[in-house]
């Protein structure tokens, strides 16, 4: 419990400096009521809005205040917990001390509240992430396998080059190849659309489920970890084969697949846990030129065409939610490397 609450305590620290990097690079960045208002704004409606912003105080004093609305415990006035419509626990009288789900403001475009823009978006990347994490995880350990336990002949030569192109391939380029050719070339074999989401929306039926729109972008979005997963599974698994209790297993006469995948396998896998968990953190964060160029809907694409739109507050909330999912999935992937690899134990 101690370790955990240290990591808690370090990946805690991690967020406070995200949030001063994130505050002080964008919030500093153009004129936040003009954005608001546009370029036919009047001066006595922008000085409003700024007012309104809170950008008429002095900088430290405009941190404090955002510093507060995405803490999830602190103190708000009964007229800020309405007008945000902030969501949890207050206690108090005019100022209350509440714990509640980060305020992260509102979209200058759409007037929506951040928090619900992303969360419409988050299921999205969570999916592709999910299914090119189980692509790359699936095949990268087999060929890793497969190439150690042929080692130096063709099979094992043509899975360490295929990684190594895989890995020198940028997920962008290879994007816009396999929407090219799977999605617009060989549309008509395939089925595969160049562009497309999760759901379709009809006015008529509602949402309708689009799963072979998944295919293009989760195999674009897992060829790297693909790559790195061989490697990484084929050079742990050739130290484990030639340990002496895997001589002793085979003397036994155990069956050579029981030998591989129960012996073998489970302790090669704690250099490949790294991988899977440092990789899925990746795709949440890296996910954003991929879903933009095959029109999914998720957070990257959200977040690149609010970039584009000088959307700041969406991309501040998106820079933290990623930042919040990454240090979370490195703490599971320390507690899981205890949990695989019986050696390894946190006291």
């Amino acid at each position: 419990m101690s370790y955990l609450a240290k990591k808690l305590l370090y990946g805690l620290l991690v967020l406070v400096g995200v949030v001063i990097m994130v505050f002080f690079l964008f919030q500093g960045f153009g004129d936040p009521a003009r954005l608001v208002l546009g370029q036919a704004g009047d001066s006595a409606t922008i000085q409003n809005i700024r007012k309104e912003l809170a950008l008429d105080q002095p900088k430290w004093k405009q941190f404090v205040l955002y510093l507060n609305d995405v803490s999830p415990v602190a103190v708000h006035s009964t007229a800020d917990i309405e007008k945000k419509q902030l969501k949890g626990f207050f206690v108090g009288g005019e100022h209350k001390l509440g714990i509640k789900l980060p305020y992260l403001r509102r979209s200058y475009q759409t007037k929506k509240d951040v928090g619900e823009v992303l969360l419409e978006a988050l299921p999205g990347t969570m999916v592709l992430a999910l299914a090119a994490m189980c692509i790359a995880t699936v095949i990268g350990i087999l060929l890793g396998i497969l190439a150690a336990v042929k080692q130096n002949t063709w099979m094992d030569t043509s899975a360490v080059f295929t990684s190594v192109l895989g890995i020198s391939a940028p997920s962008f380029f290879m994007g816009i190849v396999l929407a090219y050719l799977f999605g617009f070339v060989f549309s008509q074999y395939t089925g595969l659309h160049m562009t497309g989401s999760l759901y379709n929306i009809d006015p008529f039926t509602g949402k309708d489920l689009q799963l072979k729109n998944l295919v293009l972008p989760a195999i674009t979005l897992g060829i790297r970890p693909l790559a790195i997963i061989t490697q990484l599974t084929r050079s742990s698994m050739l130290d484990v084969l030639d340990q002496d209790y895997i001589r002793t297993a085979y003397a036994k006469g155990l069956p050579k697949k029981l030998v591989i995948f129960h012996h073998a396998l489970r302790n090669a896998l704690n250099p490949v846990i790294t991988a899977i968990t440092g990789w899925f953190a990746e795709l949440l964060a890296g996910a954003f030129f991929v879903e933009y160029i095959f029109g999914w809907k998720g957070i990257g694409k959200v977040t690149v065409d609010a970039l584009e739109k000088l959307d700041f507050p969406v991309v501040m909330g998106s820079v933290l939610l990623t930042a919040t999912f990454f240090i979370l999935v490195n703490i599971l992937a320390d507690l899981l490397y205890g949990m695989v690899d019986p050696r390894v134990r946190v006291k």
